[in-house]
């Protein structure tokens, strides 16, 4: 029986203790970057206990701010719209190297602006 429960308990503690396992955790925090393209600035987000996502896109162009909203997977990819309502989108990975990349568009104002982002959370 002793056999059997040793058996057991070296089981659960190996499956259970896998570093693989994604979770949304390693993500929540302060992200922020700069973006390139049509137009170029900053951006920042906020990545939440339940992966939403929120945060803003700063134009240097013309000196706006565009809303970011979103969802982000426990694996890290990233998909928002920019703007409210949505005139465009911001997608990318996060990644648990805390860095992070991805591709942005925005048609406000026209014409259609795009371009790419990176960036790393904040500590």
């Amino acid at each position: 029986m002793k056999k059997l429960f040793l058996l057991f308990l070296t089981a659960f503690t190996l499956f259970s203790c896998s570093s693989d396992d994604d979770t949304i955790y390693d993500f929540i925090g302060t992200w922020s970057g700069s973006y390139t393209g049509n137009d170029k600035g900053t951006w920042n987000i906020v990545v939440a206990t339940d992966g939403k996502v929120t945060g803003t896109m700063h134009s240097d162009q013309n000196n706006e701010n565009y809303n970011i909203s979103g969802h982000l997977t426990e694996s890290g990819e990233l998909s928002a719209s920019v703007g409210l309502p949505s005139d465009g989108e911001f997608r990318g990975n996060l990644g648990r190297d805390k860095n992070a990349s991805g591709t942005w568009r925005n048609s406000v104002p026209n014409p259609d602006r795009a371009g790419d982002w990176t960036g790393k959370k904040d500590k």
